[in-house]
């Protein structure tokens, strides 16, 4: 039946082994099905067992694949109202795609299916084996992330998934295709990156920006290239001094000044305007009040570790004084909040930050107006005001702060997430407050990084730069 599901769901239609086979499957078409997700659907109710599946024979799409040798093929018939897509989905991809599904707290779903298409057999199971080694879920998302890529430009470049260990020529070439001069490439197109890889990589998703790729962007790459190479017990050419002398060129060449990951720090002044636009009583209001004070007056907490905060991490401890060189002044609330694993901490380093006054009671509204008494602390609401189950994601935070500065009349584009970190040690700065105790409650490991905003700070207080005004 070629009709779509009367209730605007999805249908799917399959043949394997020629044999034709129709299920209508009902999906609300808001959420975002890819193919590999809706394929499984489809196998979850097939009545092939696992084994036939695995040995039914090829198409000639899935004999083509350099994934998997042995793998089966079945078309797939996707429907949705008017509009018919067929395609050729290799049963390997399936697999891989129901592997990953066991890094689903790291991975979200979309991604997990685009990976699917993109990794082998032997990335995946690396992938899981880091998963359970401990290693922190930014870290493996991250690694994750540009595995994908590299297999994806590799395949597009030279015609064969990513070779173990790499040779130091395709080490190079990473970085002539994506550190170029846009001058030189203005007088000679082949300068960079192919067209067709370019292409080939838009068409995926995988590239967006227009020019040469952060050389920050590119380092983090070849530094997950690095790793993953180890864990495989494997020795690359990343420390090969051509290598070393190629990509100090390229960065020069690029000509691409280094971005913050937000352009204006959120400061108090700033604050206060974004904390102005959720002084009301509904649960949103409550929620994001509760969200900006707590990761802005914690230390600026990374968006992730935001997202991640669970009630089980809040411990209440004895009001302190608002002087404490003075007994009599009045008691504020008082809560240490256990921050785990972080970018830069273990579980075992027992990390923390403390909570006084307005933001422990603003906390402590939301949880209790949201009869939230366990598990995630910031939640999802949706538009008729249920609160959802699970945790905030650290991208949903960025949209809210976002959303805010928006609603406060300041440019979005502006400001991220991380703007409350490096404001919170601009406003220390600011202050007056020394480095060393501001960096108790921020965490940051590295001096240098830390001063780098008392140093903008006193730049701008300073007499220095005024001499002529």
């Amino acid at each position: 039946m070629r009709t779509p599901a009367r209730d605007g769901g999805w249908r799917i239609s399959c043949s394997p082994g020629g044999t034709p086979t129709c299920m209508a499957v009902s999906i609300s078409p808001i959420l975002p099905m890819s193919i590999p997700t809706l394929a499984r659907i489809w196998r979850s109710f097939s009545p092939i067992s696992p084994a036939r599946r695995m040995s039914s024979t090829p198409t000639t799409t899935a004999a083509k694949s350099k994934r998997s040798s042995n793998a089966g093929g079945r078309n797939i018939m996707i429907e949705r109202r008017r509009h018919k897509k067929t395609v050729a989905i290799d049963d390997s991809i399936l697999v891989r795609a129901e592997e990953l599904d066991a890094l689903d707290a790291i991975l979200p779903l979309a991604r997990r299916d685009q990976l699917a298409t993109l990794l082998t057999d032997d990335d995946v199971e690396t992938l899981k084996h880091l998963a359970n080694q401990g290693m922190g879920a930014n870290t493996l998302r991250a690694l994750a992330s540009d595995l994908g890529y590299l297999e994806a430009w590799c395949e597009l470049s030279i015609g064969t998934p990513l070779p173990w260990p790499a040779p130091e020529a395709l080490l190079l070439k990473f970085v002539a295709h994506h550190l170029w001069d846009p001058v030189a490439r203005t007088e000679n197109p082949d300068h960079g990156i192919p067209a067709e890889v370019e292409m080939g990589l838009r068409r995926q998703g995988l590239l967006r920006v227009d020019g040469p790729h952060a050389p920050d962007t590119v380092r983090r790459r070849l530094t997950s290239w690095s790793i993953l190479t180890r864990w495989r017990g494997l020795t690359g050419a990343f420390s090969a001094p051509s290598l070393k002398s190629a990509l100090r060129l390229a960065v020069s060449a690029s000509a691409r000044p280094r971005q913050r990951k937000s352009k204006r720090a959120i400061t108090g002044d700033i604050l206060t305007k974004l904390l102005a636009t959720c002084a009301g009583d509904r649960l949103v209001d409550l929620r994001d009040r509760a969200l900006l004070l707590t990761a802005f007056a914690s230390g600026g907490r990374r968006r992730s570790e935001v997202a991640g905060l669970r009630v089980e991490d809040l411990v209440d401890e004895e009001p302190v004084h608002t002087d404490p060189k003075n007994a009599a002044s009045p008691l504020l609330p008082c809560l240490t909040i256990h921050l785990g694993r972080t970018k830069t901490t273990t579980a075992e380093d027992r990390a923390h930050a403390v909570l006084i006054g307005r933001p422990v009671a603003a906390l402590k509204q939301w949880l209790a107006a949201a009869k939230i008494d366990t598990g995630p602390v910031f939640r999802r609401i949706d538009q008729w005001g249920n609160i959802d189950l699970l945790a905030l994601t650290p991208q949903s935070v960025n949209l809210i702060l976002k959303a805010r500065c928006k609603q406060a009349g300041l440019n979005p584009e502006a400001f991220s997430a991380h703007g409350l970190r490096s404001g919170y040690l601009t406003e220390a700065a600011n202050r007056g407050i020394p480095l060393p105790e501001a960096m108790q409650q921020s965490l940051h490991k590295s001096i240098t990084q830390a001063a780098s905003y008392y140093n903008n700070a006193e730049r701008k207080n300073g007499r220095a730069a005024r001499l002529v005004v």
